[in-house]
């Protein structure tokens, strides 16, 4: 999956999205939206990083 359309997002599309979303969840709710998210991609990261770092350790014994 590709994600080369982010570089046509400009200021105005952010401002856009982030009133969206302010108006869907409100002011409170969307930190701990946020945070979720960045664990998500975190542990997304870590699962696709995991058996890279798997090999690198058995090559190196």
């Amino acid at each position: 999956m590709d994600i080369l359309f982010i570089g046509g997002i400009g200021t105005s599309e952010i401002l856009l999205i982030v009133f969206v979303l302010l108006l869907l969840f409100g002011g409170k709710k969307l930190p701990e939206l946020m945070r979720g998210m960045g664990r998500g991609i975190r542990d997304f990261k870590d699962a696709v990083n995991e058996p890279v770092e798997e090999i690198k350790k058995s090559i190196e014994e």
